[in-house]
């Protein structure tokens, strides 16, 4: 596929590993487990959002939305990542800016997160661009993506 970083990132990509490295290490880890799931999108309008989660969760006792015991929002809020708002690119460094409008983590709420980003093929490689506090230290965090074939129609 030729065209901008920008035309090429068009469309629904899904997760294919997520690792996180600590600053000066070398050992990555799997923050949402060796077989996380998740789907990013870019809309032609200038808009994104990703989700990822850990495979297995735990489905609440009752059917209710919005009610369930304080460790089983905990549980499942600690193994699911998700937020959106607008993209920019800059062509020439291969950066991706994410202005997050909404988001599960609160804190990123209004602030932008840096990616670096590679396409090759149909895989696009997301990595931050600066280090991010997980679990207490710093780490870089890179994100394989697979572009999805187009779902089947359905009747």
């Amino acid at each position: 596929m030729s065209g901008t970083l920008r035309e090429q990132l068009i469309g629904t990509w899904h997760l294919q590993s997520y690792t996180e490295t600590a600053v000066g290490e070398s050992q990555a880890s799997y923050p949402l487990g060796e077989d996380a799931r998740g789907s990013i999108l870019y809309a032609p309008d200038g808009y994104m959002s990703a989700q990822l989660m850990r495979q297995g969760r735990k489905a609440f006792s009752g059917g209710d939305i919005y009610q369930a015991s304080a460790d089983e929002f905990r549980d499942a809020a600690s193994a699911y990542l998700s937020y959106c708002g607008p993209y920019h690119v800059d062509e020439q460094r291969g950066l991706l800016s994410h202005s997050v409008e909404l988001s599960l983590f609160p804190n990123w709420i209004g602030q932008v997160q840096q990616r670096v980003a590679r396409l090759d093929g149909d895989t696009l490689h997301l990595s931050t661009y600066k280090p991010m506090l997980a679990h207490g230290r710093e780490v870089i965090a890179h994100l394989h993506w697979k572009r999805a074939a187009p779902p089947a129609r359905s009747v």
